[in-house]
């Protein structure tokens, strides 16, 4: 069956294989030459066979490449390569129809050197810096006392075993949950990822510690991998790093919430000390009964003071005392009343005496009269009455009516 002339596939008019399998050969090819970086899982060199097969993967990823390179093109470029190594070769992705399978066709491969490594370690810092992924302000603080552990690290390893009895000697109680990862090679950094996500979903896990034990700069590569960056900076629980010893800064160091120099100090960091927290107990208790027994003697003291003084050894002293000034006060509110009221009857007397000096009354008493008419007028001359008129004669004692007989 040929292919349609409109180029199109239909129902009616469908593309048989080899169609299928040119034009995606065809399009394959116009990839052309790349250079690609990885690592080599797994070397194939078959006795009598000039043809070299590699498989090559991706660190960060689980993902791989078949290489096919001449024995000639391996030699030149990297004659000791070994399973695990970085490469950068020169190749051309090739479509084999009969197959149905993609492969790379090298014809240049060049090992990647530990200076070459270091050199790209240093570059991804700087550039993880620039984006902040080491910044100090968004580290942090680990819990106190973590309610449940998680712990990535490789099987029956002596970093989990360092860990593990570490923690449990320091706090018996403590609960870890352990995610055995391989922790070198090409699927290395994938499974870390995996479990450091599977233990971030977790909402019982309070904190995560990725530890390893020591080892060359090649095997704690997996450790400086960008994707194992930035999927811990992306992590909501806070990140322990672990991983080799105390002289070994993998990029995880610096990303990570908290630095370990070793999975023994991981086991320090991460949970308290029970015995040295019962002993901050019993200081802290000690402590605090000497504070209550002093605040008590100081009070008593204080009651001791108080009780000493006059008001509360003799209270009545107050009353005494009150009282005594009251009657002081009384005393001199009657001396003050007494000699207001004899000067008051002083003054009294002395303007009656002068009230009946003027009084009409005293002359009187000296033999005078008060002659008055009827209407009552006082009479003051003779002129004032007539004959026959009726007067009233006011004496000292008494009174006189009498009648007016004649006027002089």
């Amino acid at each position: 069956m040929s292919e349609p002339a409109g180029g199109k596939s239909t129902a009616d008019e469908p593309w048989p294989v080899r169609v299928v399998t040119q034009k995606i050969g065809a399009w394959i090819s116009k990839l052309g030459w790349v250079w690609v970086d990885g690592q080599v899982a797994q070397i194939s060199r078959r006795p009598g066979s000039s043809v070299v097969f590699l498989t090559l993967r991706d660190p960060s990823a689980d993902l791989s490449l078949t290489v096919t390179a001449h024995r000639d093109v391996l030699d030149a470029g990297a004659p000791e390569l070994a399973e695990g190594a970085r490469v950068t070769l020169h190749a051309k992705p090739e479509f084999y129809p009969a197959r149905g399978t993609l492969s790379l066709r090298a014809d240049e491969i060049r090992q990647v050197g530990l200076g070459e490594l270091l050199a790209r370690l240093e570059r991804l810092k700087k550039l993880l810096a620039a984006e902040g992924l080491f910044s100090r302000e968004r580290k942090r603080r680990l819990p106190f006392l973590p309610g449940r552990v998680g712990l990535i690290t490789g099987r029956a390893s002596a970093a989990e075993r360092d860990v593990l009895m570490n923690t449990r000697r320091r706090w018996p109680a403590v609960d870890i949950k352990v995610l055995n990862v391989p922790v070198q090679g090409p699927t290395a950094v994938p499974q870390i990822i995996e479990a450091l996500k599977v233990l971030d979903n977790d909402d019982t896990i309070d904190v995560i510690v990725i530890a390893r034990g020591g080892g060359s700069v090649e095997d704690l590569l997996p450790f400086s991998d960008e994707a194992l960056c930035r999927a811990v900076f992306a992590c909501r629980t806070p990140v322990v790093s672990a991983i080799g010893h105390e002289t070994d800064t993998p990029l995880l160091d610096y990303v990570a919430d908290l630095r370990a120099s070793t999975p023994t100090d991981a086991a320090k960091r991460i949970v308290p000390d029970l015995g040295e927290e019962r002993q901050l107990i019993d200081v802290a208790r000690r402590r605090l009964e000497r504070a209550v027994l002093t605040l008590i003697d100081r009070e008593t003291h204080r009651i001791e003071s108080w009780r000493s003084r006059p008001s509360l050894a003799r209270p009545e002293l107050l009353v005494d005392q009150r009282a005594a000034d009251v009657t002081a006060l009384r005393d001199r509110a009657t001396r003050s009343l007494d000699h207001r009221l004899r000067r008051a009857d002083d003054e009294l007397r002395h303007t009656v005496a002068r009230l009946r000096a003027l009084s009409p009354a005293a002359t009187l008493q000296r033999g005078y009269a008060i002659v008055q008419r009827s209407d009552g007028h006082v009479v003051r001359a003779a002129d004032e009455v007539k004959p026959d008129d009726l007067l009233r004669v006011r004496l000292a004692e008494g009174e006189l009516r009498a009648a007016v007989k004649e006027t002089e």
